[in-house]
């Protein structure tokens, strides 16, 4: 019988359903794929990443053999698969600590500082030995501690030539903070946490950091927690001596993209996720798990979309250079013509899935805790994602909408790309209630191993008590290495569903041909990203 349009009537026949709208073939789209998806081939690549590395000083970094071997299993799996296959090559600024740095106090009271307690060596810190007095750059050690410590030259105008400058975290970069005091004669740069607000409220403001330089500077530089840092500007003559072993120069590495064949190229739907891993160690869950997730669903996915023939374009991203400070996505971007631009309907980011003592966090779209300016449609990318995983009976916690990871130069001022994603939560510490809500341990990191060898399938060189902790509350076969499974599995569906439904729908979201929607800010301080560079 031929079909007839929904809702009309023929005498003496019933009413005949017509075609599926958009959102009930994404929807049958999502069953398919969800079910074709399974954790056991994201840990097949976690683990493929993790022989990489192995096989490769122990890192899959941007601009070292680890990353390229991993770009090019990337590659190689969607050339098979049938996608168009982009590899994006740029230029970028690559820094490694060979060791350890050392930090002590020569006089008045010899004492040695402990690395990744008392101190942490900045990214692109000059190799090198530092010895002089301390000597305090416009501190403000008032609350609520205002501070532009070393922000202008002006700041240096007496200082002492051979000294170690002491300068205060707040306003500017830390590349001006430490280029100012080069500039004036310092020896090496102490940078030290602000201190604004209580520490109850901001202890990300207080606590140790690391920090980012975005380039190479000719001064070792080391940042300090607040504490440490007020006790040097009060008190006189301190000598210090700070000893850095680094290496900075430009390097070469690149992003890889892939796109499907089919779908309207006016309303692209994009997924993304870094590759790079940092120098430290193999970066299993950061960010392996993303990596991993977005591989498995592009390998099943190409099957359904040639079958399926959804609406749109479906392009996957592997960034470069995440951890360098976003290089990889602000490179494509750049790259991208303004009609290139508002043919990308929307952007979904996928940074650290997998964390052992996890929460489910989805990007703040709506806006709903004030810590973004979201562009138009990314509440709607939001709903998706808490949708599902509510449908599968668990809780979810905004995270903040800050850019702190490969979104950020989607959304930012002048593009303004709807974006949306999902995280497990990084150095952050767990809290009591998150504990009750999601399982795991209260007051433990929700990676222990974050941006650390121990990043890794071995846990080689882990806080052992945290992990007999998490691993009894969730049970040995949740923690496979520096991974929750379970939690990876859940994200993964998640990630899948939204895939499915978008490739479809993008109602309330995009509509092919749009201008670029409303720009937003990037802005700092989130709970995870790449290290900061103020």
């Amino acid at each position: 019988m031929v079909g007839l349009a929904v809702g009309a009537q023929a005498a003496g026949n019933p009413a005949v359903a017509g075609p599926p709208t958009p959102a009930q073939a994404g929807a049958a789209a999502s069953k398919k794929l969800t079910s074709a998806v399974h954790v056991d081939g994201v840990l097949g690549h976690l683990r493929q990443f993790q022989r990489i590395a192995d096989a490769n000083n122990g890192t899959r970094a941007s601009g070292t053999p680890g990353f390229d071997k991993s770009a090019d299993y990337v590659a190689g799996k969607l050339k098979r698969a049938g996608y168009r296959v982009t590899r994006q090559s740029f230029e970028f600024p690559f820094f490694q600590e060979l060791s350890p740095s050392k930090f002590s106090q020569v006089s008045p009271t010899a004492t040695t500082y402990v690395n990744g307690t008392d101190f942490a060596t900045l990214s692109f810190s000059a190799d090198g030995s530092a010895q002089g007095t301390v000597t305090a750059v416009d501190v403000n050690l008032t609350p609520p501690r205002a501070s532009t410590s070393g922000c202008e030259a002006a700041d240096f105008a007496s200082f002492p030539k051979g000294n170690v400058a002491l300068v205060q975290r707040g306003t500017c970069d830390f590349s001006v903070k430490v280029a100012n005091a080069a500039a004036a004669g310092a020896v090496g740069v102490i940078v030290f946490n602000q201190g604004n607000g209580t520490e109850a409220e901001n202890p990300d403001r207080y606590e140790l950091f690391e920090g980012n330089l975005g380039g190479p500077v000719p001064i070792p530089a080391i940042s300090v927690p607040y504490a440490l840092g007020a006790q040097l500007a009060g008190t006189s003559n301190t000598v210090v001596k700070i000893e850095t072993d680094t290496l900075s120069e430009t390097r070469t590495t690149q992003n890889v993209l892939a796109e499907t064949p089919g779908g309207r190229a006016d309303n692209v739907v994009m997924a993304g996720a870094h590759l790079d891993s940092v120098p430290e160690g193999p970066g299993i869950n950061d960010n392996g798990t993303g990596s991993a997730a977005l591989l498995e669903i592009a390998l099943k996915y190409a099957p359904l979309a040639k079958s399926a023939k959804p609406t749109n374009k479906v392009r996957f991203a592997w960034w470069g250079a995440e951890e360098g400070g976003l290089l990889g996505s602000e490179h494509y971007v750049a790259s991208l013509t303004p009609a290139q631009v508002a043919d990308i309907g929307l952007y979904l980011n996928f940074d650290m899935i997998g964390s052992p003592n996890y929460v489910l966090a989805v990007y703040d779209g709506d806006n709903s805790t004030g810590t973004g300016a979201p562009p138009a449609g990314s509440g709607a990318l939001e709903t998706i994602f808490r949708t599902y995983l509510t449908s599968r009976g668990q809780k979810v916690i905004d995270t903040e909408f800050d850019g702190r990871s490969d979104y950020g130069p989607f959304i930012a001022e002048g593009i303004g790309i709807p974006a949306g994603g999902l995280f497990t939560g990084a150095e952050g510490i767990k809290t009591a209630d998150e504990a009750a809500a999601f399982g795991g341990v209260p007051d433990v990191a929700y990676d222990p191993c974050y941006h650390q060898a121990c990043d890794g399938f071995a846990r080689t060189g882990a806080d052992a008590a945290a992990y007999q902790k998490i691993i009894k509350a969730y049970g040995k076969k949740k923690i496979v290495g520096n991974l929750n499974v379970f939690a990876l599995d859940l994200n993964t569906d998640a990630i899948a569903d939204a895939v499915a439904r978008l490739s479809f729908d993008t109602t309330g979201i995009s509509a092919p041909g749009d201008t670029a929607p409303a720009s937003a800010s990037t802005g700092g301080g989130g709970q995870r990203g790449p290290i900061p560079t103020a």
